[in-house]
C-alpha cells in the first residue's frame, strides 16, 4: 500500500484529493493549517484507510522540518507527495505595493513548495522511486491585469516542476505538473479577503471546474502504469478557453 502526503489537504483540491485517494486505498498523510479541519477529515477517511495527520504551514521552513522530522518509521516512506498547499491574496495592481500580500503568495506557492519537496526527495532518490505532483495554474501560461505576482508564482511551479524532473528523472521519480483553470474552492474567497459576494460572482454564467475534478486527474496520473509519467497537464471548464477568456451566459 503506497503512501501519499498532501499539503493543504483541509480544503479544496487537496480535500477532494484526499478523499479521491482514500477511495483507492491509499494511506493518506494530511497537511494543514488547521488542526480541527485536519482531525474532521482524519476522521471521515480513517474508516476507509490508514490516515495520519500534520499540522503546519508551509511558509515556516523549520515547522515543515519539524513535522515530517515528527513521521514515525512506519510513516516515514512517503511514495506520493501532492503539492497543493497555495494561496492567491488580493486583486491590485503592483503600483499599490502590497507586499503583504506578495509575501504570503510567494512564501507559500513558492518557498513552501520547495520547503516540502526538500524533505521528501531524498529518501525518494533513496529508493529510485517516487512520484511529486505539483499544482500549479493556467496563471503560469498568461500573466493577467492585477495578478502579476500571482502569476509570477505560479509560472515559478511550472520552472521547479521542469526542474525536478530533469534532475530527478534518472531515480525513478515522476514529476507531474497540473495547471488547473477556474476551479470553484475558496480560492476567490481567500483572494478577497472574505467578500462573499464578490467571491461568487467569478464563478457565475459558466460552470467551473470543480475540486473532484482535479481529483480524479490526480487520480489518474498516480495510478498510471510504472513506465508511464503524465508530465503535464492543462485543464479548463468547457466555458474557459484561456486564462482570461470566459464565456458566461445570461442565467
Amino acid at each position: 500500500m503506497r503512501t501519499v502526503l498532501i499539503t493543504g489537504a483541509t480544503s479544496g483540491i487537496g480535500k477532494a484529493t484526499a478523499e479521491r485517494l482514500a477511495e483507492e486505498n491509499y494511506r493518506l498523510i494530511l497537511c494543514g493549517r488547521r488542526a480541527d479541519k485536519l482531525e474532521e477529515l482524519r476522521a471521515e477517511l480513517t474508516e476507509k484507510v490508514e490516515v495520519i495527520t500534520l499540522c503546519f504551514d508551509v511558509q515556516n521552513q523549520k515547522q515543515v522540518a519539524d513535522a515530517i522530522s515528527s513521521l514515525s518509521a512506519d510513516w516515514q516512506t512517503v511514495d506520493i507527495l501532492i503539492n497543493n498547499a497555495g494561496n492567491a491574496h488580493g486583486l491590485d495592481p503592483l503600483s499599490d505595493c502590497k507586499t503583504p500580500d506578495w509575501d504570503a503568495m510567494i512564501d507559500s506557492n513558492v518557498k513552501g513548495l520547495l520547503y516540502v519537496s526538500s524533505e521528501i526527495i531524498p529518501q525518494m532518490k533513496q529508493r529510485g522511486n517516487g512520484h511529486i505532483i505539483n499544482i500549479s495554474s493556467v496563471a503560469a501560461l498568461q500573466s493577467y491585469v492585477n495578478g502579476v505576482v500571482y502569476s509570477a508564482t505560479k509560472k515559478a511551479v511550472d520552472g521547479i516542476s521542469e526542474g525536478m524532473r530533469l534532475e530527478l528523472t534518472e531515480f525513478g521519480v515522476k514529476v507531474t505538473n497540473i495547471r488547473p483553470g477556474l476551479v470553484e474552492t475558496n480560492f476567490s474567497l481567500v483572494r478577497f479577503k472574505g467578500d462573499a459576494a464578490r467571491a461568487a460572482s467569478v464563478y457565475q454564467g459558466y460552470q467551473a471546474l470543480k475540486s473532484e475534478d482535479i481529483a480524479d486527474i490526480i487520480a489518474y496520473a498516480v495510478s498510471a502504469p510504472e513506465h508511464v509519467t503524465i508530465a503535464d497537464v492543462t485543464v479548463y471548464p468547457k466555458a474557459q478557453s484561456s486564462p482570461t477568456t470566459v464565456y458566461r451566459r445570461e442565467s
